[in-house]
C-alpha cells in the first residue's frame, strides 16, 4: 500500500491516502488509494484565488498538529497492514509525479481511488489520470498476443454515510434545503453494510521496489520541518484507525454517552459532551457506515431514542455538504457562494487578526478560538458563535475565517469547512439562511457559570462565575460593539433546530 506526502514540509497534505496493493491470488497488480484531498493547508490556490491577500499565511503550530495526526495515521495503517501481511510504501511527492512511477514500478494494471468532490482534489484526479495514460505496462504472453496496456485510474464512491448511486434524486437535482434532503434519504434510501476485510491482504510486491528507493518510512514532524510543544489542555486526538475504533468503543461502549448525545451535543467543555469522531472522519480512519451498524447496534442491545437518531443525523449532514460541493463546484469557495449574494465584507487584518488569535474582547469567542489554536478543534457550537461572530459582528470576509480554520482543523475537509462557512455566512445553497448568535445570550445558555472561558482564559477564574463571561473593564476591551445587544437581538436561528416532524424511532 502506497501512502503520498507533498513535495513541500511547507504544504502538508490536508487528508491523503494512497494505498498500493497485490491483490492475490492472481497474478495482477492495482494500487488502491483514499481520496486525492488538497496538497496545501496555507498556500493560495485556484479554488480560492478570489480571496483578497489580506487572508492569513498558516502559523507553525496549526499544520504541526494536523501533521502529527496524519504521521499517527500513518503509522496506525502501516502496523495494522503487516498484521494482514502488506506493508505500507510512503512517498513524498505530488501524486500525479509519484503514482506513475509505482505503477510502472510494480506492473499495476488499474489505480483505484476514493472520488472527490472539490476542485482541488478533481484537478489531481485528472493530472494522476494524465500521467498513468503516459506508462506502458507490459503484458505476459506472446507479444504478438498482448499488446502493452497503460494503467487505468478507476474511481469509487466512498466517504459517506449514503453512496451516490443510492440517492433518490440526481446530485444536480439536490435539494437546495437540508431538511428535504433528510426526508427522501431516510425515507427512499438505505445505507450500505461496511464490507469485511479478508484474513489476510498480502503478499505485497516482491519485485520492483527497489526501483523506486523501497517501502520508505513514517516520516517525523521534524523531517517535514515543522516542530510542535504539545498542548497541556483539552482534548489530545490520537491518529489512526486503532484510536478511532476506540474512541467509538469508549464513547458508545464503556461511557455509555450515545443515549444523552442530544443533551449533551452543545457543550464546549470536557471530551464526552459530544462523540469527537470528526477528525477520525475526516482523515479516513473511520467509516461513517460503521458508526451506524455501531448505532443500531447500541439500540438494540441498549436503547433506542432521541440521542441515538441525532448521531445519523449529523452524519447526514456531513454527506449534504459533500453532495452540495459536488452540485455547486466552485462556487462554494467565491465569496457570493452557490446564490452569489452580493454583500460589502471588510479585509481589516487588524480586526481579523484579533478574532484569530482569541483578542476580541468577549471571552467566549475569545476562549473558543484559543482552543482552536491549541488543539486543532472546536466545539460545533462554538464553531457556530465564531462564525456569526466574524461576518455578522465584524463584517469580515467570511473566506478569511473559513481558511483559517482549513489551516487549523484536525477534522479539516473542504465540503463540511466551506459549506458550514458559507452556511454561516448566509449566503450557502438554503436560501433561508439568516443567522445571528447573540454571544450574552450563547454565554448564559450554554456557559452559565463561565467554565469554559475560564479554563481557556486563566485570568477570569478569579471572577465570580457569572461575571466571567461579562467581564467589562477587568478583561480587554471589545474590538467591536454587537450588532445586536440582548435588548435589542434577533433570534438565535440556530436554536430553530427542532426534532425533525418525521424523526423515526427504531424498536429495540
Amino acid at each position: 500500500m502506497l501512502h503520498l506526502l507533498p513535495s513541500s514540509s511547507s504544504s502538508f497534505p490536508l487528508n491523503p491516502q494512497f494505498l498500493l496493493l497485490r491483490r492475490p491470488p492472481a497474478n495482477l497488480r492495482v494500487l488502491l488509494l483514499g481520496p486525492f484531498h488538497a496538497m496545501s493547508a496555507a498556500s493560495s490556490s485556484s479554488r480560492r484565488a478570489a480571496t483578497a491577500a489580506a487572508v492569513p499565511v498558516a502559523q507553525e503550530r496549526p499544520p504541526a498538529l494536523r501533521a502529527q495526526f496524519l504521521i499517527e495515521c500513518l503509522g496506525d495503517l502501516k502496523r495494522n497492514l503487516m498484521k494482514q501481511g502488506l506493508d505500507l510504501l510512503i512517498r513524498h511527492g505530488k501524486p500525479e509525479d509519484i503514482l506513475p512511477s509505482v505503477a510502472k514500478a510494480v506492473s499495476a494494471h488499474t489505480v483505484y481511488a476514493h472520488k472527490e468532490s472539490c476542485s482541488e482534489e478533481l484537478l489531481v484526479e485528472r493530472l494522476v489520470r494524465k500521467g498513468l495514460e503516459q506508462v506502458v505496462i507490459p503484458q505476459g504472453g506472446a507479444s504478438n498476443q498482448k499488446k502493452p496496456q497503460n494503467p487505468k485510474l478507476q474511481l469509487i464512491w466512498g466517504a459517506t454515510l449514503y453512496h451516490i448511486d443510492d440517492l433518490p434524486f440526481s446530485v444536480t437535482s439536490l435539494p437546495d434545503i437540508y431538511t428535504q434532503f433528510r426526508k427522501a434519504v431516510e425515507s427512499k434510501s438505505s445505507v450500505r453494510n461496511c464490507n469485511k476485510l479478508p484474513p489476510s491482504l498480502g503478499p505485497p510486491p516482491s519485485s520492483g521496489l527497489d526501483e523506486i528507493g523501497g517501502w520508505g518510512t513514517v516520516p517525523t514532524l521534524e523531517s517535514l520541518g515543522l516542530s510542535m510543544t504539545k498542548s497541556e489542555k483539552g482534548m489530545h486526538f490520537i491518529g489512526g484507525e486503532s484510536a478511532a475504533l476506540g474512541r467509538v468503543h469508549e464513547y458508545f461502549w464503556k461511557k455509555d454517552q450515545l443515549k444523552v448525545y442530544k443533551e449533551t451535543r452543545n457543550g464546549m467543555l470536557g471530551p464526552d459532551y459530544s462523540t469527537k469522531f470528526s477528525p477520525w472522519l475526516a482523515s479516513g480512519s473511520l467509516s461513517p457506515r460503521y458508526i451506524c451498524e455501531e448505532v443500531k447496534r447500541y439500540e438494540k442491545q441498549r436503547v433506542a431514542n432521541d440521542s441515538t437518531y441525532w448521531v445519523l443525523f449529523e452524519l447526514i449532514w456531513r454527506d449534504y455538504f459533500r453532495f452540495i460541493s459536488a452540485k455547486y463546484g466552485n462556487s462554494i469557495f467565491q465569496l457570493g457562494g452557490p446564490r452569489n449574494i452580493v454583500s460589502k465584507w471588510s479585509q481589516d487584518q487588524a480586526l481579523f487578526e484579533s478574532w484569530r488569535e482569541g483578542r476580541t474582547g468577549y471571552p467566549l469567542i475569545d476562549a473558543n478560538m484559543k482552543e482552536l489554536l491549541a488543539t486543532g478543534f472546536m466545539s460545533n457550537r462554538g464553531r457556530q458563535i465564531v462564525c456569526s461572530f466574524l461576518v455578522r459582528d465584524m463584517g469580515i470576509d467570511w473566506r478569511m475565517g473559513a481558511e483559517w480554520f482549513e489551516t487549523c482543523l484536525l477534522d479539516y475537509d473542504p465540503a463540511s469547512n466551506y459549506g458550514n462557512w458559507t452556511y454561516g455566512a448566509g449566503i450557502g445553497n438554503d436560501p433561508r439562511e439568516d443567522r445571528y448568535f447573540s454571544i450574552p445570550k450563547q454565554a448564559k445558555t450554554y456557559d452559565p457559570d463561565g467554565e469554559y472561558v475560564a479554563y481557556w482564559l486563566p485570568e477570569l477564574r478569579s471572577l465570580a462565575k457569572e461575571r466571567r463571561n461579562f467581564p467589562g473593564a477587568l478583561y480587554i476591551n471589545q474590538v467591536v460593539p454587537l450588532k445586536f445587544d440582548a435588548g435589542h437581538q434577533r433570534r438565535d436561528q440556530f436554536n430553530r433546530q427542532r426534532r425533525p416532524g418525521n424523526m423515526y424511532r427504531r424498536q429495540k
